[in-house]
């Protein structure tokens, strides 16, 4: 992994004090609010319904030991003892006192951690594969690029201020599992006909209030061109980017409203003047930080363990879970494995910080100390010896983190919504808990397979339920919570946007109507068919007969 130089650590160490300055000086009241704001944000400082929300980098996802560890010592010193893993590979708090928020940056920055840029009109956290490195399918590992795009942005004097706030995704790999096509900027790193590495990039994607999938600009950027490119982007972006209205100041709105051939004739001409300058990257450069990300010391091991076949013969909860959450490594002898977090009856995301120092304890015991965080909210670690694999189970068992659901319907992306966030219409951790409940079989899930389902609180989308091949968003009706449900979103390399199937619904009819898509589903499948395919395949009519039919018999019934 990266680890800080010396001008990094100085940085992070600079921008500590400086905030903790502006914090004295608000108390004291020396800063209005309005001079604070700003200032906060760009700290990753929020104010939620009921208290300050802390939002802290995790760079592309990828943690070690020591910073899980101070993540449960914040939880545990700071916070309620828990914190929330958030679909942007960060980690957040929902209950620090202010004044206290200087120290929680000082002593992240003391393991290498910091909030910069996780709020704000400015470039956020890079995100990416949390398999990077180790999967099967893997062309070129994106850690490297992602940390060379994190240094360049953060504290980027010309994109401070951008008419929005603008993310960036990364992959490396056959399948997309960093969602590359929903972001301001994906980048797909790739090899030419010649055996060069370069990028495909994606420009315009985003969800929220107008859902859009990125369109190619360019098919191939040599890599020492690619901040250069990114630059060209970014500047045509803040030249013309509206700012008169924050609903249609994201990129995708500039690139639908000129056209992609239009805004790639902009960025070509803008990056004219910028190509072969000082952003060039040079091998060194490169070399440098590519050698951050080179293999663990992995063992020569056989390709099966005879003690981890006779478990799985054995023991059928653990089948199931290695059926489930764990998957295959680039080294033979190896796995990877999905720590869920998403047990029937905890907020999906969330982890408290008893589990966060067993998961970073576990992660020097079994993993080389390292800690993956993905986009789905879940943690991974991702070199686990295959013939540890039954011993690691149970002790993730034992601390209700094995549930083995990875990819099925309970694995839900959920953002914290009405429970704590200022901009919600409505609340999604109870929505999600009473889907988990009515589908708290594991057989059954099983038996449904592969489903996406994902909650969102309000148009923002953090619950990303555009893309999601059951998509939830919480809605207002008159100042009540009603529920608006899409289906046939996908992400990964065919990303698409979700289908509205109707009228929306109250909160007690939610599990009723996931219910009646998964028996449409179940009647309408093929062999190996998943939901999405099925939904593809024959349209929304059958699903929105079965379910507003069943609602319209349920009311008739209901009125007598």
């Amino acid at each position: 992994m990266y680890r800080y130089d010396e001008y990094d650590q100085q940085l992070v160490d600079e921008r500590v004090k400086q905030f903790a300055d502006q914090t004295r000086r608000y108390l004291a009241g020396e800063l209005s609010e309005d001079e604070f704001l700003p200032l906060r944000l760009q700290n990753g400082l929020y104010v939620q319904k009921h208290a300050p929300m802390l939002r802290i980098a995790i760079p592309y996802g990828n943690l070690r030991s020591d910073q899980v560890r101070m993540f449960a010592h914040i939880a545990r010193t700071y916070d309620k003892g828990y914190a929330h893993f958030s679909t942007r590979q960060n980690i957040q708090y929902n209950w620090p006192k202010l004044e206290d928020v200087p120290e929680i940056l000082g002593k992240l920055a003391s393991v290498q951690i910091h909030a910069i840029q996780t709020s704000g009109n400015c470039i956020r956290n890079t995100t990416s594969d949390p398999f990077a490195g180790v999967a099967g399918d893997e062309l070129i590992d994106p850690r490297p690029w992602c940390e060379l795009i994190r240094q360049w942005s953060t504290f980027h004097p010309e994109f401070a201020y951008l008419p929005r706030k603008f993310k960036m995704a990364v992959n490396g790999a056959e399948e997309d599992r960093a969602v590359i096509r929903c972001h301001d900027i994906g980048l797909e790193v790739r090899h030419n006909a010649a055996g060069e590495t370069g990028f495909r990039i994606f420009v315009g994607g985003g969800l929220g209030r107008t859902p859009m999938v990125g369109e190619q600009i360019s098919d191939f950027v040599p890599w020492p061109h690619l901040l250069s490119y990114l630059e060209a982007i970014l500047r045509v972006y803040n030249r013309f980017g509206r700012r008169d209205n924050k609903f249609k100041a994201r990129i995708k709105i500039l690139v639908k409203a000129l056209g992609i051939d239009a805004f790639r004739e902009q960025v070509e001409a803008e990056w004219a003047h910028l190509k072969d300058g000082p952003s060039t990257l040079s091998t060194d450069e490169v070399a440098r930080i590519a050698a951050c990300f080179v293999d663990p010391q992995y063992e020569s091991l056989p390709a099966t363990d005879a003690g981890f076949e006779r478990a799985r013969a054995e023991s059928k909860p653990f089948a199931k879970w290695v059926e489930r959450n764990v998957r295959g490594h680039k080294r033979a002898g190896y796995a990877s494995v999905v720590v869920s977090l998403k047990k029937t009856g905890v907020p999906p995301g969330d982890i408290t910080a008893e589990q966060l120092d067993l998961v970073a304890a576990w992660a020097d015991r079994y993993s080389f100390g390292e800690v993956r965080v993905t986009h789905e909210q879940n943690l991974v670690f991702a070199d686990v010896k295959r013939a540890e694999l039954f011993e690691l189970w149970e002790q993730l068992r034992e601390a209700a983190l094995a549930t083995p659901n990875f990819g099925l319907l309970t694995d839900m992306i959920c953002c914290p919504g009405g429970d704590f966030c200022n901009l919600a219409n409505a609340k999604s951790i109870p929505i999600a808990e009473s889907v988990q409940r009515r589908f708290d079989d594991l057989d059954y899930l099983h038996d449904i397979g592969e489903l996406e389902l994902n909650i969102s609180g309000c148009m923002n989308a953090c619950g990303h339920h555009h893309v999601g091949h059951i998509g939830i968003l919480g809605v207002d009706k008159n100042g009540e919570e009603w529920y608006q449900i899409t289906i046939g979103g996908r992400q990964g390399n065919d990303a698409g946007i979700g289908k509205v199937i109707g009228r929306s619904f109250a909160a007690a009819d939610v599990p009723d109507v996931i219910e009646a898509l998964i028996d449409t589903y179940i009647d309408h499948r093929h062999e190996g068919e998943r939901f999405v395919d099925t939904v593809h395949r024959i349209g929304l009519d059958p699903f929105k007969a079965r379910v507003y039919g069943e609602q319209q018999t349920e009311r008739k019934v209901a009125n007598g």
